[in-house]
């Protein structure tokens, strides 16, 4: 789940608990074999496989599992064919969702993604139906503790950040796509820690869900991120954790 509200704190914290589970590395070998056969297996001249990359060693992902993923992206392993698809759609109380999507079965993901969205009061719709509501960004969030907000300012702004927020424990660093490497490169450089950074879909505006429909939306979400061939889910709601109701 990916937007700035209040339910971003716990997105963070969510994807810290979900980085111990193997289907993290499914995502990243998929992420890091589509890079390396779009742009090349060095690292050094692909920004996609660099940041990939990147991601796989915070996950922790052996060296070999990584050097095999970008050979099967450059040919020199045989793998599976994968393709990108970009899903939209729509959750309870019209929230805005886009996903994407890394498949080998393209017919057999979209049948399973559309019962996904039924199962959870949604509606799978049709291309650029939500797209126009989300301006993509590059994100990259450090722990707060980590680095004073002067020091955070003078290094990300220089390098050519766009924004920096404050999310209860955590700073986020919003970038251009076309500075968010130069940037992370800079943040690491100055020997911050980086809890995460990727390029995301960020919604320029954001719907404000309460009671069921919120509990809807999430288990949508949650559902959807669980997928195996799910890489990112983008939506545009915003929950504050108080105001869901008691299990």
């Amino acid at each position: 789940m990916s937007g700035h509200s209040k339910w971003s704190t716990i997105k963070h914290k969510k994807a810290a608990a979900d980085a111990k589970r193997g289907s993290v590395f499914t995502r990243l070998i998929k992420e890091i074999t589509i890079a390396a056969r779009e742009g090349g297996g060095n690292a050094e001249f692909n920004p996609r496989l660099r940041s990939a990359v990147a991601e796989a060693k915070n996950n922790n992902m052996p060296a070999s599992n990584i050097e095999r993923a970008i050979k099967k992206g450059t040919g020199e392993l045989e793998g599976v064919h994968y393709e990108e698809i970009t899903y939209e759609g729509y959750g309870a109380g019209g929230v805005a969702i886009m996903i994407d999507i890394i498949t080998d079965n393209r017919n057999r993901t979209a049948s399973e993604i559309r019962k996904i969205f039924s199962k959870h009061n949604g509606s799978l719709g049709e291309q650029n139906c939500v797209a126009w509501m989300f301006e993509t960004k590059g994100v990259i969030v450090l722990e707060k503790t980590a680095v004073s907000e002067d020091r955070l300012m003078e290094v990300a702004l220089e390098a050519g950040a766009e924004d920096i927020a404050e999310d209860d424990d955590n700073w986020e660093v919003t970038t251009e796509p076309s500075s968010f490497q130069a940037v992370r490169e800079a943040l690491e450089q100055a020997q911050f820690p980086v809890v995460s950074a990727k390029v995301e879909k960020i919604p320029q505006n954001t719907v404000q869900a309460e009671g069921k429909e919120a509990v809807q939306v999430l288990r949508l979400a949650e559902a959807l991120e669980e997928h195996d061939d799910v890489q990112n889910v983008y939506a545009n709601f915003d929950i504050d954790p108080e105001s869901l109701p008691d299990e």
